[in-house]
C-alpha cells in the first residue's frame, strides 16, 4: 500500500505539520519513501468524525437507504463512525441480530458500522432485550429504542441494572406519551395553533430527563440522551450533572439552526421528532453545547423513501437526513460566532462520542504516530449552497436544500483507506 503524506496541515490545537499515514496508522513522516502527497496549506486536520445516532434502515427499508449509501453520505460529512439505531426490519433486539447488522457493515460500510442494540423486545417498551447476550457475543455497549420512549419506569430500571455491571449506555428518546402523544408534530406555541398541528410540548422531554437520570443515579447507571430539544430539558441535564449523574446527552444539527417557523409552509422536510423550537431554546441548546452541558453533537440521520414523506404533514413519517451537512452546521452556528474553537469540535464531534460509545480505543483518537489513521481534512472558508439532489444518502428529505453553508470536508480517511476525497484532491 502506497503511503501517504499530508503536507504543512494544520491540527485543531493549531500547530502546523506534515502527517504520513502507513498500513492504516499514523507513522513519522521521515520513515515513508516515495509517498503520495497532498499539499495541505491552509486546511485542517480533524479526528475522524464519530455518530451516536444513524438511522441505516438496512435490514428492511433499503428504499429509503442502505449501509452502503449511508456511509458513503457519513464519509462525505467527514465520518469514520456511525452507531447504527435499530429500528430496522427485523429490530435488532438480540445477539443474533445485532449480529447480522455488523456483518452488512463490514461487508459494505465505507466506514466503521457500530450496531446498536435495542433497550426492549421490539422496541415495544414491555420486557427488556437479552442486552447482556448482545454484550457478551457481539460486545454491544450502547442500546437505544429511538423513535420509541420506554414509558415504563420499572421498565427502564431493570434495563440500567442490566447495562449497569459492564458499563453499558441506554441511550432515551425523551418524549412522555400522556404529554405528546402519537400525532404530536409541533412545539407547543403560536405556530402550532396557526397551522392547526397537535402540539408537543418541551415539557415531554424534560419529565423523562427528570425521570431518568433519578433511574441512573439510583443504579448507577450510564444515561444517553438522545436529541435534546428544549431549554427545559438543557436544564434538568445541568442540575443532574452538578449531582454527579452518570449522563451525557447530544443535540442535533437541526435544532442548533432550523426553529419552528420552518413549519409555515408545511414541508414535510421539516417534520421531526422531537421538533424544531423557537429562539429561546435554540439559544439554549447552543448555550449548553458550548458550556459542555451537552457532551456531542449526534446528526440523528433519518432518512425516507419519498411517499414516506409525500403525505399530509400529521401523517408523514418524521426525520431529516443530516450527515452530510452536520459539521458545515456545527461551523455555522457554533465556531463562527466563536462558541467553540477547533480543539472542541474535534471533541465534540469525535473525541468524547468514541468514548460514549466504546470505541475509544480506536476512533476520536489523538493524531500522532502509532494511532490509527481516522482523519477528516476541512477547508475552514469553503462554502456551498446546499442541494439535495446531490447528496450522497439514497434519501432526499434535506432540510438545508437551498442554504448557503460551509461545505469543509475535503478528505477523510478510515484506517488509512479514502472514504471521500473531493474531486481532483488525489489527483
Amino acid at each position: 500500500m502506497t503511503a501517504l503524506l499530508i503536507r504543512g496541515v494544520r491540527l485543531a490545537e493549531g500547530q502546523t505539520t506534515d502527517l504520513a499515514i502507513r498500513h492504516g496508522h499514523f507513522v513519522d513522516p521521515d520513515d515513508v519513501t516515495s509517498p503520495r502527497v497532498i499539499e495541505a496549506a491552509g486546511l485542517i486536520a480533524l479526528p475522524g468524525l464519530v455518530d451516536l445516532h444513524t438511522h441505516l434502515r438496512q435490514p428492511g427499508r433499503e428504499d429509503a437507504e442502505t449501509i452502503r449509501s449511508g456511509t458513503a453520505a457519513a464519509a462525505r460529512g467527514g465520518y469514520t463512525a456511525v452507531f447504527a439505531m435499530p429500528n430496522t426490519d427485523p429490530v435488532a433486539d438480540t445477539a443474533e441480530r445485532v449480529a447480522a447488522v455488523a456483518e452488512l457493515g463490514r461487508r459494505d460500510g465505507l466506514v466503521e458500522v457500530v450496531p446498536v442494540g435495542a433497550i426492549t423486545v421490539g422496541q415495544l417498551g414491555q420486557e427488556v432485550a437479552d442486552l447482556g447476550a448482545m454484550n457478551r457475543h457481539q460486545g454491544t455497549v450502547f442500546f437505544s429504542d429511538d423513535g420509541h420512549c420506554v414509558q415504563n419506569a420499572q421498565v427502564m430500571r431493570r434495563a440500567f441494572e442490566t447495562v449497569a455491571p459492564f458499563d453499558g449506555v441506554l441511550a432515551q428518546h425523551s418524549q412522555d406519551n400522556d404529554l405528546a402523544g402519537p400525532t404530536a408534530c409541533c412545539h407547543e406555541s403560536e405556530w402550532s395553533q396557526r397551522l392547526g398541528l397537535d402540539a408537543w410540548p418541551p415539557q415531554a422531554e424534560s419529565v423523562i430527563i427528570a425521570r431518568d437520570v433519578q433511574l441512573a443515579e439510583l443504579t448507577g447507571a450510564h444515561l444517553h440522551v438522545c436529541h435534546v430539544s428544549s431549554a427545559e430539558s438543557v436544564d434538568v441535564i445541568r442540575w443532574a450533572k452538578n449531582r454527579g449523574v452518570r449522563l451525557t446527552a447530544e443535540v442535533t444539527p437541526h435544532h442548533l439552526l432550523l426553529g419552528t417557523a420552518n413549519l409555515q409552509s408545511l414541508d414535510t422536510t421539516f417534520k421531526v421528532n422531537p421538533p424544531l423550537r423557537t429562539d429561546e431554546h435554540i439559544e439554549a441548546l447552543r448555550e449548553g453545547l458550548a458550556d459542555g452541558t451537552i457532551d456531542v453533537v449526534g446528526t440523528d440521520h433519518a432518512p425516507h423513501a419519498p411517499a414516506d414523506k409525500d403525505q399530509p404533514f400529521p401523517s408523514a413519517r418524521p426525520g431529516m437526513i443530516g450527515l452530510e451537512q452536520a459539521l458545515g452546521v456545527v461551523l455555522e452556528t457554533m465556531v463562527a460566532p466563536g462558541r467553540l474553537d477547533w480543539r472542541r469540535v474535534g471533541y465534540r464531534l469525535s473525541v468524547a462520542p468514541a468514548r460514549i460509545g466504546g470505541i475509544g480505543d480506536r476512533q476520536g483518537r489523538r493524531i500522532c504516530p502509532g494511532a490509527p489513521a481516522n482523519l477528516v481534512l476541512v477547508d475552514p472558508t469553503r462554502r456551498a449552497r446546499v442541494d439535495k439532489a446531490a447528496s450522497h444518502s439514497l434519501a432526499r428529505n434535506n432540510p438545508y436544500d437551498g442554504l448557503d453553508l460551509p461545505d469543509p470536508v475535503r478528505l477523510t480517511l478510515w484506517r488509512g483507506v479514502v472514504a471521500y476525497a473531493e474531486p481532483g484532491l488525489l489527483a
